[in-house]
């Protein structure tokens, strides 16, 4: 179980959910547009926005934030931002499992 303050997947655990780490690798504008509508933001928007260089790692750290802010996790922006340009894939993948709620080695396929 994940303490208070800390995301309940690690960085590297991509894995733990098979499915969502296919969807992410092979088309990662639609679960970044999935992760942002679960935040309340449009789904179309947010996918095409991950296609526009540099403003796209702006805008996935603001929406790392925003998860953080949500679930009450440690961090910062600069570490968010850092993290995306450095492994936006894996990134992707452990926002996606802190937002639909997927408990290490729980969920094999993604839920959409």
């Amino acid at each position: 179980m994940a303490q208070a303050g800390s995301w309940s997947h690690g960085v590297c655990g991509c894995f733990d959910n098979c499915g969502l780490c296919v969807i992410s690798y092979f088309v990662p504008c639609y679960q970044f547009g999935k992760n942002a509508e679960a935040l309340g933001h449009g789904c179309c928007a947010y996918g095409c926005l991950f296609f526009v260089p540099i403003a796209n790692l702006f805008v996935a750290a603001g929406l790392r934030g925003e998860i953080r802010q949500q679930k009450g996790i440690d961090g910062t922006y600069c570490n968010d931002l850092m993290l995306w340009c450095c492994c936006n894939f894996c990134a992707l993948v452990q926002e996606a499992q802190e937002l639909q709620g997927d408990t290490p080695g729980g969920q094999f396929m993604a839920r959409h």
